[in-house]
C-alpha cells in the first residue's frame, strides 16, 4: 500500500514520543527520515523504526540526547551525540560546517557518541541547499562488509555522499553504500519477499545467497562468516577500491572522531553500551576558490553535457548523480510512500507496544 508522506512522518512522530523522546528532537529525526523515505531510499526510513525499538529496549539509546560541542575552533568542531539517534546531531554537526565554511571557506565537523543516522545524503543535501559543498562519511555498527579475498565480514556498509550545488540544475548528489548494497536493503528485500540479485551477499564459501532471510540471519550473526560484498564484486580491482573507499570512510567517520571499529568494540564494550558511532561532515564554500556564482555555473554546464551525451537506449537517457532520488521523489509526493505488508505488520506491532497511535491507514 501507499501512504501519504504526512501521514508517514505523522506515524513515525507518534511512536518516537511515545517512547519519550521531545518534541524538538522528534520533528529532526522525523523529517530526516520520511525525506529518506522521499527520495527512495526505503532501507534507512519508516523501516529503520525496528532497529531503534531493538536499540532501545536493549538500554543503548538515548532519547534525551541533545548535542554538546566538546572542541571548537574555527575550521572544526568535535560534537557528542550523547548515545542518542544520529538523526539530530547530523543536522547539527552539518549546518555547523556549513555556518563554520561561510565564514572562512571549509570546515569539517567530527561527531562520536552516536546511533545509525538514516541516510547519508540526507546530509550532504543541507549543504548544497545552502549554498556550499558538502561530504559526509559515517562508521557504521554492524559488521557486515567481506573485505577483498576475506572469508568472514569485518567492516560495515561505511556510506559516502556529497553534494554540490549548481544554477539551474539540481545539486549534483551522490549518496552510496561502500558494498554492492546496503545492509539494510536486504531487509528491504526481506520485507517485500524478493530474491536477492546474484552477488550481493556471499556465505561463508563464496557462494552467492539470494535468500534476503537467509541473507539477514547470516549477517546478525556478525563477523562468523559471509556477508555483502564490496562495491565491485569480490575478485577485482573494483572490489579493493570499494573496500578501500570502506576504509576512508570509517577513518574519517570513526576513527577520527573516536568513533568504535566493530570487531573491537565486540571485544571491549558491554551489552548495553552505546553504539559510538561517529560520523564525519564537510563543508566547502565555493566563494572561497572562485568568484561568486563561477563554480556554480560551470557545474552547470557539466551537467547540461552528461544529459545530453546520445544514450545507447532512447528510453533511458543518461543519468546524473541525484537524478534517480530527484524524480522518486517527485513521484512519491504524488502517489505516497508504499509500506510493505511485512513491515506494516511491524509497525502496528510496535504501536501496540509502546501504546503509540497507529496511523498507517
Amino acid at each position: 500500500m501507499n501512504i501519504t508522506h504526512d501521514r508517514v512522518r505523522q506515524q513515525i512522530v507518534n511512536i518516537l514520543r511515545a517512547w519519550g523522546m521531545a518534541d524538538d528532537l522528534v520533528a529532526i529525526t522525523a523529517d530526516a527520515m520520511v525525506e529518506t523515505d522521499l527520495l527512495g531510499v526505503d532501507s534507512h526510513g519508516i523501516s529503520m523504526l525496528m532497529t531503534y525499538e531493538a536499540r532501545k529496549l536493549e538500554g543503548k539509546l538515548n532519547l534525551h540526547a541533545k548535542p554538546t560541542i566538546v572542541r571548537d575552533t574555527p575550521a572544526m568542531a568535535l560534537v557528542d551525540g550523547q548515545a542518542g539517534l544520529g538523526h539530530p546531531v547530523s543536522v547539527f554537526a552539518m549546518n555547523l560546517a556549513v555556518d563554520k565554511a561561510l565564514k572562512i571557506g571549509v570546515a569539517g565537523v567530527g561527531v562520536r557518541n552516536s546511533h545509525h543516522f538514516g541516510a547519508t545524503g540526507v546530509y550532504a543535501r543541507i549543504a548544497s541547499r545552502r549554498g556550499v559543498i558538502g561530504m559526509v562519511t559515517s562508521a557504521t555498527r554492524g559488521i557486515t562488509m567481506v573485505p577483498t579475498r576475506g572469508k568472514i565480514p569485518v567492516l560495515g556498509t561505511n556510506p559516502i555522499a556529497f553534494s554540490a550545488p549548481a544554477k539551474r540544475n539540481r545539486p549534483f548528489t551522490l549518496d552510496m553504500a561502500t558494498t554492492t548494497s546496503a545492509a539494510n536493503k536486504v531487509k528491504v528485500y526481506d520485507l517485500n519477499n524478493k530474491k536477492l540479485p546474484e552477488g550481493w551477499v556471499i556465505d561463508g564459501e563464496g557462494r552467492t545467497v539470494t535468500d534476503a532471510g537467509k541473507a539477514l540471519a547470516m549477517m546478525r550473526e556478525g563477523n562468523k562468516a559471509g556477508g555483502i560484498t564490496p562495491v565491485g564484486g569480490m575478485e577485482s580491482m573494483a572490489s579493493y577500491k570499494g573496500y578501500g573507499l570502506a576504509m576512508m570512510a570509517h577513518i574519517l567517520g570513526g576513527t577520527l572522531n573516536g568513533g568504535s571499529f566493530s570487531p573491537i568494540r565486540e571485544k571491549s564494550q558491554g551489552d548495553k553500551d552505546p553504539d559510538n558511532i561517529g560520523h564525519f561532515f564537510l563543508a566547502i564554500d565555493p566563494r572561497a576558490f572562485r568568484g561568486e556564482g563561477e563554480f556554480e555555473n560551470d557545474l552547470d554546464e557539466v551537467i547540461d553535457i552528461l544529459h545530453a551525451t546520445p544514450p545507447l537506449d532512447p528510453e533511458r537517457p543518461v543519468l546524473v548523480a541525484g537524478d534517480p532520488e530527484a524524480a522518486e521523489r517527485e513521484s512519491r509526493l504524488k502517489n505516497g510512500i508504499p509500506i510493505p505488508e511485512k513491515l506494516d505488520r511491524h509497525i502496528r506491532d510496535i504501536c501496540a507496544r509502546c501504546d503509540a497511535k497507529y496511523v498507517l491507514t
